[in-house]
Parts: structure tokens; sequence; C-alpha cells
């Protein structure tokens, strides 16, 4: 899957990309990720991406012009990609949500910055994401979120086949049951009696009651 990422700081991103399953993905050529820097397409000599806004108020707004030429330039290499806003007014991002966008032949995540976006910009994208009820100060980490939630349900990232369909959210709202190692004792707690017993069906409906009592328990959250 190609993932273009449009934002006006590229470097946030050497870390999350550089480590564990997200750089394997990459040296596996499961995933490709290329970050396009909005400041290119920036206006007049100042390559100026921003504005102050109409009826007045704090802060910038991005300027649709730059946003339109960076996802034009994405589209010529991914010209069947899904394009997303990445702001907080938009649909929450969901499991359900993220299995549909692993089918997309690519993604195009366009980050918003200061105040937020022209709302004109809109008319550019197929979907807004928000990653929760919460403000942060631009959409490069909510790209990286939609990245590794995706990436990691491309066949070949975990490894293990089943490792993406046994976990919390597996079905939309279910969440995983409780994990255990080694030591079986530790500081006083002790693993459940019922995963040393070796007896299959039993783990089997331990694990369901306990997501199931787990997903109830946390329902509220």
């Amino acid at each position: 899957m190609k993932l273009q990422i449009i934002t006006l700081f590229p470097k946030m991103f050497d870390g999350p990309f550089a480590e564990s399953m997200l750089l394997k993905a990459q040296n596996k050529g499961l995933i490709s990720v290329e970050l396009i820097d909005l400041r290119q397409f920036g206006l007049g000599p100042r390559k100026t991406v921003d504005d102050t806004p109409y009826g007045g108020g704090d802060g910038m707004v991005l300027r649709p012009e730059p946003i339109a030429a960076a996802i034009e330039t994405a589209q010529q290499t991914n010209d069947k990609a899904k394009i997303i806003l990445l702001t907080p007014s938009g649909q929450r991002l969901r499991q359900p949500l993220v299995r549909q966008l692993v089918a997309e032949s690519g993604l195009i995540l366009v980050c918003g910055r200061y105040e937020g976006v022209d709302e004109r910009v809109a008319s550019l994208v197929d979907v807004e994401l928000s990653v929760g009820d919460y403000v942060l100060t631009g959409g490069e980490i909510p790209a990286m979120v939609v990245v590794d939630a995706v990436s990691r349900l491309i066949p070949g990232v975990l490894g293990g086949e089943t490792s993406a369909e046994i976990e919390s959210f597996a079905d939309g709202e279910t969440l995983e049951y409780p994990q255990y190692t080694k030591p079986a004792s530790w500081r006083g707690l002790v693993v459940p009696e019922v995963l040393l017993s070796g007896h299959h069906g039993e783990v089997l409906k331990w694990r369901a009651d306990q997501a199931a009592k787990r997903t109830r328990g946390r329902a509220g959250r």
C-alpha cells in the first residue's frame, strides 16, 4: 500500500517510521511511505501556506491552494488513493473503518495545523477523520495513528496470521481477554489456574468469558 502524508513538518515522522513493525513493513515492500512537504507548494517568494481567518479571531488558517496543489501532486503517482483530512471535527476512527481502509490501494493523508484548514478543502477529500474527542497541535500524530493502525492489518506485517484477528475490537467492539506470561507467580499475583491446565477448550471458554466481562466493565470508558 502506498501511503502519502502531506505535512508542514515531515521530520516529525523520522522516528515512528524508522522503528519496529513499520520499518519492517517498508523493508518488505508491504507499504511505502512518502512525505510531502506542504511548504513546497506555498505561495509567493516566502512560500506562504496560511493566512488570517475571515471574520476575525486568533491564529492562522491553512489556505486551500497549497493543499490542493499538494494533493494533486500526490495523485500523480497514486491516482486511486483515498484522500483523508485529519481534523478533530471528522468522524471517529474505529477499527471497522480501519479494516475498510486496508482495502484501499493507497491513502493520501492531509495534516491540518494552526487553527485548522480552510473549510473548502473538504471538497477535495474523501473523508475527514478524527482520532478522538480532543485537540492536538496538528494532524501529524493522527496521521501516524492511521498509518500504524492500517499497516498492522496488512498480511505479513505482524507475522502471526491470526494476530490481528483475536485482539481488541477485532469484531468492532469486544476487548481482548487478559494476557499472562512467565512467571506463574509474581509479587503474590498468580496466573489463573485454567491457563496452566493445558485444557484447550476450557482456556477458550475462559478467554471468551473474560473478554465479555472486560468489555462490559469498560463500556463507559
